[in-house]
C-alpha cells in the first residue's frame, strides 16, 4: 500500500513524502522526494528509502533522518548540474549579442580606410568587461583575385567567436588583377602579397591592443582557402624564405624574424612547403576540409602545395599541437558540391558552424587555458 505521508510541509516544504506498508513483514518504507528534484532529475529517480521494522518507533523519525540523506544527495546533484550547465567563455556561447564595426582600417598610412583592399570589420561580444581578449584575425577565401570580408561565412565565424568572447577582425587584402588559380607564379606573388597585410594587420592591433582590449600576446590568425594560404605561410615561414619561393624582392629584407602569434586556424589551406612548419614546433595549428575537396586538394597532386591532410600528418610527426576535422562526401568550402557563385545555403552554414565550434574547442585547449 503507497499512500501520502501525513508530514508533508511540516517536516520540509515542498517534498512530498510516502510510506510503503508490508504486511508480510511489517515493515515500513518512508521516502521522499522534492518537486525540483523530481522535474529535472526523472532519469535518475533515485528514492531515499529507510526501512522501519518495528512499529513502536515513531516514523517521524526516520523521516527526518531520511530528509537528511535527501538534503545531501539533491545538494550534490544541484550543485553538480549547476557547473555543468555553466557556459564556458571562449568555448561555448556566452554572449548572446555582438557589437559590429565595420570599414575600419588597419593601415596606419591610411586610417580613413580609402584603400578597401586593408578595411577590416570589428566583432566584439556585446556588454563585454574584459579589458584582455584573444584576438582572432580572419582571412577570406576567393583564389587571391575575389572575395572579401563581407563574405557570407566570414561574417557567420566573426559572430560566432565573439559570442564565445573572442575579438574578430575579418580583414580585405590585396587581390591579384590577374588570374592567380590559372597561373601557379602567379599564385605564388599574390600569397606573398596577402602576408605582408597579415603582417600588417598584426602591427596594427598590436599598436592599438590598448584601444581594442586585446591582449597582444594571444593574437590568432585564421582564414578560409587562400585565407587559410596566407595564415599558415604568414605563421610558419620568414619574409626571406616566402619571397625566394615566389620569385619576387624581399620588402623587408631587414626582417627576417618568424611572426609570433598565439596559433593558427586552417580552414580548407595549404602551405608551400611542409619543411616550414619545422619553423614553429609549438605553435598550435588546427585544420578543417573536405575528404572530396578538388580546388585545394588535402594531400600533394602537383605543384608543391600541401593540404590540410599533408599538414596534419606532418605536423604531428614533428609533435606541432594540432587536430584536423574532416568532413567525408564534401568539397570545397564544405560544399557538397562547390560552387564559387553560390556562397552556400543553410546545410553548408551548419557545417561552416561545426567546423568552427571544433576550432573553439582546439583553442581553448591549446592557446587559452
Amino acid at each position: 500500500m503507497i499512500e501520502p505521508g501525513q508530514a508533508n510541509n511540516v517536516l520540509l516544504p515542498g517534498v512530498q513524502f510516502y510510506c510503503i506498508k508490508s504486511s508480510k513483514n511489517r515493515a515500513i518504507y518512508a521516502f521522499g522526494l522534492s518537486k525540483a528534484y523530481r522535474q529535472h532529475a526523472p532519469a535518475r529517480l533515485n528514492l531515499f528509502v529507510l526501512r522501519y521494522k518495528h512499529l513502536q518507533a515513531p516514523i517521524v523519525t526516520y523521516i527526518s533522518m531520511m530528509i537528511k540523506k535527501l538534503l545531501l544527495t539533491a545538494g550534490i546533484f544541484f550543485i553538480t548540474l549547476s557547473v555543468k550547465a555553466q557556459p564556458v567563455r571562449y568555448k561555448n556561447m556566452v554572449f548572446e549579442y555582438i557589437k559590429t564595426t565595420i570599414d575600419l582600417s588597419y593601415d596606419a598610412a591610411d586610417p580613413a580606410g580609402k584603400n578597401k583592399a586593408r578595411r577590416f570589420d570589428l566583432y566584439q561580444p556585446a556588454g563585454d568587461t574584459a579589458l584582455s581578449r584573444p584576438l582572432i584575425i580572419w582571412m577570406h577565401g576567393g583564389g587571391f583575385k575575389f572575395g572579401s570580408k563581407d563574405d557570407k561565412s566570414n561574417q557567420i565565424w566573426g559572430r560566432f567567436f565573439a559570442q564565445r568572447g573572442y575579438v574578430v577582425a575579418t580583414i580585405n587584402y590585396t587581390l591579384s588583377r590577374k588570374l592567380p588559380f590559372l597561373h601557379f607564379d602567379e599564385l605564388k606573388r599574390s600569397c606573398y602579397n596577402g602576408v605582408l597585410d597579415a603582417k600588417r594587420a598584426i602591427g596594427f592591433f598590436k599598436q592599438h591592443s590598448h584601444a581594442y582590449h586585446i591582449d597582444p600576446s594571444k593574437i590568432i590568425l585564421a582564414g578560409n582557402s587562400a585565407g587559410g594560404m596566407i595564415a599558415l605561410q604568414a605563421a610558419f615561414s620568414t619574409n626571406a624564405e616566402l619571397a625566394r619561393f615566389a620569385g619576387v624582392a624581399d620588402e623587408y629584407p631587414d626582417d627576417q624574424q618568424l611572426l609570433k602569434v598565439a596559433g593558427v586556424i586552417n580552414f580548407w589551406g595549404a602551405i608551400f612547403n611542409l619543411d616550414w612548419l619545422k619553423n614553429c614546433l609549438q605553435l598550435p595549428l588546427v585544420s578543417v576540409y573536405g575528404s572530396t575537396d578538388s580546388i585545394v586538394a588535402p594531400t600533394h597532386k602537383g605543384p608543391p602545395l600541401y593540404g590540410a591532410a599533408d599538414i596534419f600528418k606532418m605536423a604531428t610527426a614533428l609533435g606541432i599541437p594540432n587536430d584536423v576535422k574532416v568532413f567525408e562526401g564534401y568539397s570545397h568550402e564544405l560544399h557538397k558540391r562547390f560552387n564559387p557563385v553560390f556562397s552556400g545555403g543553410k546545410d553548408t552554414q551548419a557545417r561552416w558552424l561545426e567546423a568552427a565550434q571544433f576550432a573553439a574547442d582546439f583553442l581553448y585547449k591549446q592557446v587559452i587555458k
